[in-house]
């Protein structure tokens, strides 16, 4: 099986939503391939933030900052550099 083939079917894979012989591809591929695995666990990783309620909290305080640019994200409170 071929990276691209595996990137493609990550999320259904992590879903659930493949059949058991492509299961079985892609496990064997993910045994032999660094980047596969690391595709694998960072989809994962992704997948539980964006689930997470916590995370959803931490954006809605985000949104909720009175002083946001023009951009939509909240001005810098503080600077770490002094100003001149």
């Amino acid at each position: 099986m071929r990276c691209d083939e595996v990137w493609r079917e990550v999320s259904n894979y992590l879903d659930d939503e493949v059949s058991a012989s492509l299961r079985t591809k892609m496990e064997q591929h993910f045994k032999t391939c660094k980047r596969c695995t690391a595709v694998l666990v960072g989809t994962r990783n992704v997948v539980r933030l964006v689930g997470d309620a916590a995370i959803s909290d931490l954006l809605a305080v985000f949104s909720d900052w009175p002083d946001q640019r023009s951009d939509g994200w909240p001005a810098r409170r503080c600077s770490s550099r002094k100003e001149d």
